[in-house]
C-alpha cells in the first residue's frame, strides 16, 4: 500500500514527524485523519511529490517525541490531561483578551480580526464542556476498561471534535491563515503567536483522542464483541 492510499491519522500515527508534515502543508490529520491521504489532497493544490518526499525521508524519530502507541491506555489520558486539558484551560482566556483588546483597538484596519474574540468565547464554552464529558465519563471508562458501553460517548466526542475543526477553519479564515500583519503592535503579534500555538496543540490533542485512543477503545470493543 502506498502512502496515498493509508490514511493520514494513520501515517500520523507510524510516521515521526508526519504532523510536522502535514502542517507545513495543510492537512487535516485530527478531524480529517480518517482519510486517505490520497483524498485530502484531492482538488487542492499541493505539490504531491514533494509531500510524499517529505514524509519518506523523515527519520526514524523525532528528538523529544515520544511514541504514544507504545503508552497504556492510563498513560495516554494522563498526557492527554497535562499536556492538553490543562494547557488550553490556560490558553483560551488569555486569547479572548487579546483578541478583544485588538479588535477594540484595531477594529478600523482591513486586517482586523474582528469577530475572533467571540469565535474564541464559544470555541472556549464548547471546548470546557467537552473536556469535563471526557474527563468525568469517557476517560474512567476507559480506565475501568468498559469499551463495550464507550461506543456512544465516542461518537458523540468525534462529533464535537469535527464542530472544533470547523471552529479552527473559521479562526484561519478570520486571521488569513494567522498571518501577522506589516505594523502591528505586541499585542497583535502575541495573539497569532498564541493562536498557532493554540491550533497546533488542539489539533495534535485531537489526533490523539481521535487516532489512537478512541481507535483503540473502538478494537477492544469489537474483540470483544
Amino acid at each position: 500500500m502506498t502512502l496515498l492510499d493509508q490514511s493520514v491519522g494513520q501515517l500520523a500515527r507510524q510516521l515521526p514527524g508526519a504532523t510536522r508534515v502535514f502542517h507545513d502543508y495543510g492537512i487535516d490529520f485530527c478531524c480529517g485523519g480518517r482519510s486517505t491521504l490520497r483524498d485530502s489532497l484531492n482538488g487542492r493544490d499541493v505539490d504531491q511529490a514533494s509531500l510524499i518526499a517529505a514524509l519518506e525521508t523523515l527519520p526514524a524519530s523525532q528528538p523529544g517525541e515520544y511514541d504514544w502507541q507504545t503508552a497504556s491506555t492510563s498513560e495516554l489520558i494522563k498526557h492527554i490531561l497535562t499536556r492538553y486539558h490543562a494547557v488550553h484551560r490556560q490558553q483560551m482566556p488569555e486569547l479572548i483578551r487579546l483578541a478583544r483588546r485588538v479588535e477594540h483597538v484595531h477594529g478600523d484596519r482591513q486586517e482586523c480580526p474582528n469577530g475572533l474574540a467571540k469565535l474564541l468565547e464559544g470555541l472556549h464554552q464548547e471546548l470546557e464542556s467537552h473536556m469535563q464529558k471526557e474527563e468525568k465519563i469517557l476517560f474512567p471508562m476507559f480506565k475501568r476498561e468498559l469499551d463495550h458501553d464507550a461506543h456512544g460517548p465516542i461518537a458523540v466526542m468525534r462529533f464535537e471534535h469535527d464542530e472544533h475543526g470547523e471552529a479552527l477553519a473559521r479562526l484561519m479564515a478570520l486571521t488569513h491563515d494567522i498571518q501577522t500583519p506589516k505594523g502591528a503592535c505586541t499585542t497583535w503579534r502575541a495573539l497569532y503567536a498564541g493562536l498557532r500555538e493554540f491550533r497546533a496543540d488542539l489539533m495534535q490533542h485531537i489526533h490523539l483522542e481521535n487516532s489512537m485512543l478512541f481507535e483503540r477503545a473502538e478494537a477492544q470493543e469489537v474483540r470483544h464483541g
